[in-house]
């Protein structure tokens, strides 16, 4: 509302219908919107908006002034024509009580002389920061006005830059303000209802009048403010004055609300003209003082549609008013003056927790009083243009429910913003937003939470609209709130981060942020493989993949997972939680192709394909190789891969499948050199339930073959076929005793068994030997010896139960109760011409005796000799 001066000349009557005409103008309530630098959130595209737009400050404004607008977010022209905000009734005025009559009507002049240039803010005095003591008696007009010999040359470094004056200061170089960075100014406009007047005051007036004009000329956002004397007249009363005489407030972006000076009492002890002004606290009650500013209140938002700022200082505050509440939404100027350079206001009286603007000198840097305001430039500019809140609207009921202008929201920064997806609306706050839609209601959204909800959209966007407030008092001091589609969480030291749809349903059912995962650490992140996604955490993440689901991985079964490439490496995604409870206190996880498993002391390594089978019909962890404790391993001969686990391993090689090995099997294999050795791949696995216990192992190339109390031995090539002609282990000769041990004369190997020997020579091949005939044969030096290397196995179903064996250079035969006796050369021949153990001869009874140079040998049959002469001896 513009400030209409009223004429000298005027009287009662038309000051009466005056006020009649302002009071008529209410359409709406104004909240001022005091504190924060925080821009106006961005509207939603297609929204309307009942958002003032203020008009811009004079070109006279220097370009460049050091201040910085707020850039954080801007606040773009609304794209829809703007629509009207709902109307309200303005609250009633609250009268006083016990109000002291108002001042005589007589002997005006005399007062007028009096009171002079009247009360001004904080009387310049340093007992602003000081307990609230009775003022000397002298009046206002000798007040101990503080030496303005040295000023202060400090400033506080936030915030934008302002002063007040009145007219103790009538001549102000308003330019050299500007220049000194000075962007705003206050004017004392009126005193009681009694200052000025156009009739004892003129003088004042004019200088209110050049102060409010000559402030905005050089493109400084003015107010005016009023001294309160509340036991002179009604707060209703001295609110119509002020406004009659400078005290109104419009919307054109540059006049900044009302001001209600309210502070110790400068004629406190003093009689003047018949009107006696009372102590320091007017000699009013706490609950009588806070009534007559309600009262003051009311009538000014009736009146101009903005709430009056309350200037005062916590000292006297406290001590007239102590802890009233109800008055918290007003915006509050606190005076305090430190003793040097600062940046705190100090305490703040009860019911605020933070102050708009803040008189921090009353000695320079600028005329009258120094002030800060608690913001930047653009946040002073909304403060001037005075959006509104619709008190009887969701919003508005939402805005009251969260401390109106002195809780967390702070005040409004936009007007109510419709339009938005679902029919909703929304409000901005210096400190956040309210959002509101049909059937879900009004929430406001602050701080990281908010911040976080923006970068997802808005209500547009994953979550849509919030369906709670921040809910706090979390593990770890934190925060959430609750969204159509989801929640945002917000930690200390970590920020706000979303959940939804499936990775929000995975994490709940592990405990939220109580849980193995804590509190969200990313938003959910997607383009993974299949079209998944995935969540970090604290303590793991969740990753999510359209037919699988939503899992999550944690410590060390993570750790091996991302060792592997995560979702595209072997395993690809989870497909179950880590499952604990297996022996040893281990746990696993199953993911699409393959587990992982972990066990204390052991780490966590997976197992997939051939190499997980074959561990599986072994019994996983609780059977015989126990854990894994390697990954696999691959790059062996032929494309083969194995992996290691407590009592084994697992190999795997194309066209062979995976077997596994362990104990002395597998120490067997090992010294000859594993897959690339004599045996090659496992074919089978350890297969048990032989004679005497026994075990054995097929290989590529051969077995290894194992007893209870002996070492496990290999067999194979020709040695290995002739040992299972026999029998194997069943066999005659048992289990073998050694490995295949070559080296023998013309390439020949052999090798041990529990009962004989089986010999190889290259060209002959593998025959054993056993009992009678191989001691018979190693009495004659083995392979080595006059027989040479077994040219056949031993062959029985002779005559009285004999047998033989034929080797390279003759035969050993056995009977019962005769032995085992070789024969050879020209005796053998000859003893075979007479029908060999059938014959005349019989079975020999001793191997050939030769003479000293082995030129002559004779050997003795059952029934007579042969000479290798050829003769022979018949008994």
């Amino acid at each position: 509302m513009k400030r209409i001066p009223l004429s000298r000349t005027k009287n009662i009557s038309a000051r009466s219908a005056f006020v009649l005409a302002v009071s008529t103008l209410v359409t709406s309530v104004s909240l001022a919107n005091p504190l924060s630098a925080l821009a106006s959130p961005a509207p939603e595209p297609g929204a309307t908006t009942t958002l003032s737009t203020p008009a811009p400050v004079p070109a006279t404004t220097p370009a460049s002034t050091g201040i910085t607008a707020d850039t954080a977010v801007t606040q773009p022209a609304p794209s829809a024509t703007a629509t009207a905000m709902p109307t309200a009734t303005a609250a009633p005025s609250l009268a006083p009580t016990a109000v002291p009559s108002p001042a005589p009507t007589s002997d005006r002049s005399a007062f007028a002389a009096a009171i002079g240039a009247g009360a001004e803010m904080g009387q310049r005095s340093a007992r602003v920061t000081g307990s609230a003591k009775a003022m000397p008696a002298a009046g206002p007009t000798t007040l101990g006005t503080e030496s303005l010999t040295t000023e202060g040359t400090w400033r506080p470094t936030f915030g934008v830059q302002g002063l007040d004056v009145s007219s103790h200061q009538p001549s102000v170089d308003w330019q050299q303000q500007w220049n000194m960075g000075a962007r705003f100014a206050y004017v004392k406009a009126t005193e009681g209802n009694y200052y000025p007047t156009e009739m004892d005051n003129p003088v004042y007036k004019e200088t209110f009048d050049s102060q409010y004009a000559g402030s905005r000329s050089v493109g400084m956002f003015r107010g005016a403010y009023h001294f309160a004397v509340p036991n002179w007249s009604s707060g209703a009363d001295q609110a119509r004055y002020f406004v009659q005489n400078g005290g109104g407030w419009s919307a054109d972006g540059y006049t900044l609300p009302p001001v209600l000076d309210f502070e110790f009492n400068p004629y406190a002890g003093r009689t003047i003209s018949g009107f006696y002004f009372g102590d320091t606290c007017y000699g009013m009650s706490a609950a009588n003082l806070a009534s007559w500013v309600r009262d003051f209140g009311n009538t000014m938002l009736s009146l101009t549609g903005r709430l009056p700022v309350i200037y005062t200082n916590t000292s006297w505050w406290n001590e007239c008013l102590g802890n009233v509440t109800g008055l918290g939404n007003y915006p509050l100027w606190v005076a305090n003056y430190p003793d040097g350079p600062s940046n705190d206001a100090g305490p703040l009286p009860a019911g605020w927790s933070t102050t708009s603007i803040w008189q921090y000198s009353s000695t320079g840097p600028f005329e009258g009083d120094s002030n800060v305001w608690n913001g930047d430039y653009a946040a002073l500019q909304r403060f001037a243009s005075g959006y509104t809140v619709n008190p009887l609207g969701s919003i508005g009921m939402a805005w009251t429910a969260q401390g109106g202008g002195s809780g967390k929201l702070g005040w409004p920064v936009t007007g109510e913003v419709c339009g938005l997806i679902n029919g909703g609306c929304y409000q901005g706050f210096q400190n956040g937003t309210i959002h509101y839609a049909p059937g879900i209601g009004a929430y406001a959204t602050w701080g990281g939470i908010r911040a976080a909800w923006g970068k997802l959209g808005y209500e547009k966007g994953k979550l849509g609209y919030p369906v709670t407030n921040e809910i706090c008092g979390l593990t770890g001091g934190g925060c959430y709130q609750g969204f159509q589609n989801g929640t945002i969480h917000y930690a200390p030291g970590i920020g706000a981060y979303a959940t939804w749809g499936g990775i929000r349903t995975a994490w709940g059912k592990l405990g939220y942020e109580n849980g193995k995962l804590g509190y969200p650490v990313t938003n959910e992140i997607c383009g993974l493989a299949d079209g998944g996604c995935y969540q970090g955490f604290q303590n793991g993440t969740i990753h999510y993949a359209p037919g699988i689901g939503a899992y999550a991985t944690w410590g060390g079964i993570r750790t091996a997972w991302a060792n592997l490439g995560f979702e595209g490496g072997k395993l690809g995604y989870p497909v179950t939680n880590e499952i604990c409870g297996l022996v040893n206190g281990g746990c696993y996880q199953g993911f699409q192709n393959g587990t992982i498993h972990y066990a204390p002391g052991i780490g966590a390594y997976a197992t997939w394909g051939g190499i997980r089978t074959a561990w599986g019909k072994l019994g996983f962890e609780g059977g015989k190789l126990g854990y894994p404790v390697t990954n696999e391993i691959c790059g062996l001969v032929n494309g083969g891969c194995y992996q290691g686990f407590q009592n084994g391993t697992i190999h795997y090689a194309p066209g062979i499948g995976a077997y596994a090995t362990s104990g002395p099997v597998r120490t067997t294999w090992g010294s000859f050199g594993y897959e690339g050795g004599q045996l090659g791949y496992p074919v089978t696995n350890e297969i048990c339930g032989l004679a005497g216990g026994g075990c054995y192992q097929g290989f590529q190339n051969g077995a290894i073959h194992y007893i209870p109390g002996s070492s496990a031995y290999a067999t194979w090539g020709g040695i290995r076929t002739a040992w299972g002609k026999l029998g194997y282990e069943g066999g005659k000769l048992g289990y073998p005793l050694t490995n295949e041990i070559c080296g023998l004369v013309n390439g020949g190997c052999y090798q041990g068994f529990q009962n004989g020997t089986i010999h190889y020579s290259p060209g002959i091949g593998a025959y054993a030997t056993t009992g009678a005939i191989r001691t018979s044969w190693g009495s004659l030096g083995y392979e080595k010896g006059r027989l040479g290397y077994p040219v056949t196995n031993e062959i029985c179903g002779l005559a009285s139960g004999g047998c033989y064996q034929g080797f390279q250079n003759g035969t050993i035969h056995y009977a019962p109760g005769i032995g085992a006796y070789a024969t050879w050369g020209a005796i053998r021949a000859t003893w075979g011409s007479l029908g060999y153990e059938n014959g005349k001869l019989g079975y020999p009874v001793e191997n050939p005796r030769c003479d000293a140079t082995g030129a002559s040998c004779t050997q003795k049959f059952q029934h007579g000799s042969v000479s290798d002469t050829g003769t022979v001896s018949i008994r």
